[in-house]
């Protein structure tokens, strides 16, 4: 079985994308609010029935929000491991296992996909 190029890269050299899907704004407190529009049929005619919101609002916290700031699309993994170490000192430990697993559900999440570190 063929492994993609994605798979066989090591998380750290991989860089994190986010989606142009979804917007986000900083909240009153200084932490990231992702805003996940719910435009599809199905959540167009619960919104009709159900008086539910247009949006989604994801609120992160202080690390999570680090992390989706430190995301420019351009920063591999290692390297915004390395603002998170600078900024939360002991509080990112274990920096890397904690990174990867947030990144993962970013991903799964589709917030954010990964590129090779060596494209440009």
């Amino acid at each position: 079985m063929k492994k993609s190029k994605a798979t066989t890269n090591n998380l750290l050299e991989m860089i994190p994308v986010k989606s142009d899907r979804y917007h986000w704004e900083k909240t009153e407190n200084n932490l990231i609010q992702i805003i996940i529009p719910r435009d599809s049929l199905l959540e167009r005619a619960v919104r009709l029935f159900f008086k539910t919101p247009e949006v989604m609002r994801i609120d992160l916290d202080e690390t999570g929000s680090l992390v989706w700031e430190s995301i420019d699309n351009q920063r591999t993994v290692a390297e915004i491991g390395e603002i998170l170490r600078r900024e939360m000192k002991d509080q990112a430990e274990p920096l890397y296992e904690r990174l990867g697993t947030y990144l993962n559900l970013l991903k799964n999440n589709h917030f954010i996909t990964f590129k090779s570190g060596d494209a440009s």
